[in-house]
């Protein structure tokens, strides 16, 4: 856990590239009335207005324009932390948000994430166009294509992905992590969904492949497989939140254009995670290291992944195996992780165990997800808000993007279709 929070480097300056560049090649984004019946009008009459032959006044009538519905519980709570989280984190005119000075690409990735998740909130009555587009003008600040500024032989790959923090020229750069462009992947796949731009798609294949050329298939390596937390060369730990997002993101683009590939590798990267890190409590370890030792800590966001990654692969395969370890990762993963446990983690991690672990439900149509996810926010309204819809999070609890955006998500992920969810 340490090494997550403290990964992220302080960064330099706002960086203006195209928010579709990582889709070019390495070398160088009503109300209507209802008709009159017929059996209204005189005979042999038109549909036009009929007045009395008596009735020299003039007859106007001004349609009453209908009222927005007024947002109520889940959605109104989701809206409103969300404009919490622009009003207190975005940087006007920058399409970033607050940190040192900016902040890194993981609570970037949830708020892009957030920001998708309120798109799909059915009759939410506020355009969120404009947002998304800014996302992603503020993701491309986050683009490396080729890890410039770095000794020669420091990175595994240097594949177009983003860094961890602003990339040169304007930012510091440095190593690219894994789990955060899973997080931006499987929101640019998303994202797709919703308004089918290409540019968008080709950038969450782009990373798709940054992801596969990151497998550690090396012999001597202590079970041989998975995805590393960054691409530095030093870095042989192997981790469930890299490799399970990624076969989620695999099955996702699948689902999208067909390509075996990608489901081939949804397979790989979802059965090494069994193999090397489920654990004999039906749940899954952090990451295994060079020697092959398992770490074992339990946090709830690689449990959700696992679940959800499952379930995908469940509809996308057919095979009813999937679907059954996915709900024998959840029976022992809600045995464990009760709201107390929850609450003691960052909304980050809650946030990803929830969202998969609602998604199973929405196929299996067992109703705990939906269930602890609002018993969730409830508390976090409780016990984790600052003042109005602003909300803490890390130990100690303070307010920060990573937490806001994450209660954002659950509230939004509560009033979506679970179809919405990937």
């Amino acid at each position: 856990m340490n090494a997550i929070l403290t990964k992220r480097r302080a960064l330099a300056s706002l960086c203006a590239v195209a928010a579709v560049a990582l889709a070019a090649p390495a070398a160088g984004a009503r109300t209507h009335r209802a008709p009159r019946s017929p059996s209204t009008y005189p005979a042999g009459a038109t549909r036009s207005l009929i007045l009395p032959a008596h009735s020299s006044r003039r007859v106007v009538r001004h349609a009453k324009k209908p009222r927005k519905p007024a947002l109520k519980g889940n959605p109104l709570h989701a809206l409103l932390a969300f404009q919490a989280m622009q009003a207190r984190y975005a940087i006007p005119g920058s399409a970033l948000y607050v940190g040192e000075p900016f902040s890194y690409l993981w609570p970037f990735s949830q708020a892009l994430a957030a920001t998708v998740s309120m798109a799909n909130i059915p009759k939410l009555g506020v355009p969120l166009g404009n947002e998304l587009h800014q996302r992603l003008v503020g993701l491309s600040s986050y683009l490396d294509t080729n890890n410039s500024g770095e000794p020669e032989g420091v990175y595994t790959s240097t594949l177009p992905a983003y860094d961890g923090t602003i990339a040169p020229p304007s930012g510091p750069g440095g190593p690219k992590y894994y789990d955060d462009n899973d997080w931006v992947g499987i929101e640019l796949a998303r994202l797709y969904r919703i308004d089918h731009n290409q540019a968008v798609l080709s950038t969450a294949e782009a990373l798709m492949r940054f992801e596969i050329a990151g497998w550690q298939a090396a012999p001597e390596l202590g079970c041989s497989g998975g995805i590393p937390f960054t691409n530095t060369i030093e870095n042989t730990d192997r981790n469930t939140v890299t490799t399970a997002p990624a076969a989620e993101l695999a099955v996702q683009l699948y689902r999208i254009n067909g390509n075996p590939e990608y489901l081939s590798f949804a397979v790989q990267a979802y059965e090494w995670v069994r193999h090397c890190l489920l654990q004999p409590s039906g749940m899954y370890a952090d990451h295994v290291n060079r020697q092959g030792v398992v770490e074992p800590t339990l946090w709830s966001y690689n449990q959700g992944s696992m679940i959800g990654a499952g379930a995908l692969l469940y509809q996308a395969t057919h095979n009813g195996l999937y679907l059954y370890e996915a709900r024998q990762t959840a029976a022992a993963a809600l045995a464990y992780f009760n709201l107390e446990r929850l609450e003691s983690e960052n909304p980050f991690f809650p946030s990803v165990f929830l969202r998969n672990l609602m998604y199973l439900d929405s196929i299996t149509h067992d109703p705990p997800g939906g269930r602890l996810a609002q018993a969730y926010v409830n508390n976090a309204w409780q016990n984790l808000r600052l003042s109005g819809y602003v909300f803490l999070g890390g130990v100690p609890p303070s307010p920060q993007l990573l937490s806001q955006a994450a209660v954002v998500q659950i509230y939004a992920l509560l009033s979506s279709p679970p179809s919405t969810y990937f």
